[in-house]
């Protein structure tokens, strides 16, 4: 009997050593957060569809895909605390508050986990970078010389943006009015900025109120995603298509329709697929010790080359792409 019990000890040994030299032999998963603005956001969901790929090229790596269901800095801030009791390795996030997600990402940096803002940042002292899709300029510009094309230079125009503290909202719409100031423009009147919190419903009723409250606006700028459909579908509801048109920045696939209804004649975006790969791929080399942070840093992004990190820990992927009818459909089968 005691002979039995030491074989079977013996056997039960051996049968750990297995297990854990099969432990040993799996390499552990690099696991990458991919922390959205809000759920169910087309823009998002190509983003994720990036990140995927960087994940598949890279190898090894785990995308954790999540965000709040409403764009909320209290929605993200439980998520990335969730996300650090986890001990996920990289937080690549876009912001839904520049100063309200500071301290949890400080918190999360503070356990060894590399946080990366894209799209919408976070303040400088929460993140190793930000990447940000194109250049804040070149963007702001394109949608006024957009809508000016529409406007044929002179008239009334508004802003729809999303919520009134998004990071990238607000910086494009200072350019834009920068932009209003120079001579070309001035026959162009801003006469209102409106916010939809990017929620269809508030963004669709905001519309609604500007081409209500002002009988003579002949274009609206939308530079957000969920605000240039809402006010597209306004425009076509109010019967004043041909009469004021829809700018700003859209995806092919929920503005084709807008286009071809004639709400729409042009419209621009960065390309959300590449923007999620190479903030993945840019976390990553973080993660493994490729990149520094410091002004000057050269960070790879993968097939897409490398970004330099400016003095703001900032670096810019490239510009806006225009989108219209003769471009359009073939993209919208792409995102």
């Amino acid at each position: 009997m005691k002979i039995k019990q030491l074989l079977l000890a013996a056997a039960a040994v051996g049968a750990l050593a297995g297990l854990a030299g099969c432990s040993e032999e799996k390499p552990e998963q690099t696991r990458i957060a991919l922390v959205v603005k809000s759920l169910g956001n087309g823009f998002f969901d190509a983003a994720h569809q990036g990140a995927r790929e960087a994940a598949s090229q890279i190898g090894g790596v785990e995308i954790i895909y999540t965000g709040p269901t409403t764009p909320s800095a209290e929605g993200q801030i439980e998520i990335v605390n969730a996300l650090i009791s986890q001990k996920v390795d990289a937080i690549v996030i876009s912001a839904n508050d520049p100063d309200a997600l500071v301290p949890i990402a400080k918190k999360a940096m503070s356990r060894g986990i590399k946080v990366i803002s894209f799209d919408s940042a976070i303040g400088p002292g929460g993140r190793q970078m930000q990447l940000n899709p194109s250049n804040a300029m070149l963007i702001g510009e394109k949608q006024i010389q957009m809508a000016a094309a529409e406007m044929n230079g002179k008239g009334e125009l508004a802003i729809l943006s999303a919520s009134s503290q998004a990071t990238n909202q607000n910086l494009w719409i200072g350019v834009m009015k920068q932009t209003l100031q120079r001579p070309e423009y001035a026959g162009i009147k801003l006469v209102a900025t409106v916010y939809g919190d990017d929620q269809s419903d508030k963004s669709y009723r905001e519309a609604i109120g500007l081409l209500r409250s002002h009988p003579n606006l002949k274009a609206i700028i939308a530079p957000t995603t969920v605000g240039i459909v809402a006010a597209s579908k306004a425009v076509a509801d109010e019967n004043l298509v041909g009469k004021v048109f829809v700018t700003g920045l859209g995806l092919p696939s929920e503005m084709a329709g807008h286009v071809k209804s004639g709400a729409v004649r042009e419209f621009a975006i960065w390309n959300p697929i590449d923007l999620g790969y190479a903030a993945t791929f840019a976390a990553h080399e973080f993660v493994t010790g490729k990149a520094g942070a410091g002004a000057g840093a050269h960070v790879s992004v993968g097939r897409l080359g490398s970004v330099t990190l400016d003095a703001n820990g900032e670096a810019a992927l490239g510009p806006p792409f225009t989108y219209n009818a003769g471009n359009v459909e073939k993209f919208a089968k792409l995102f």
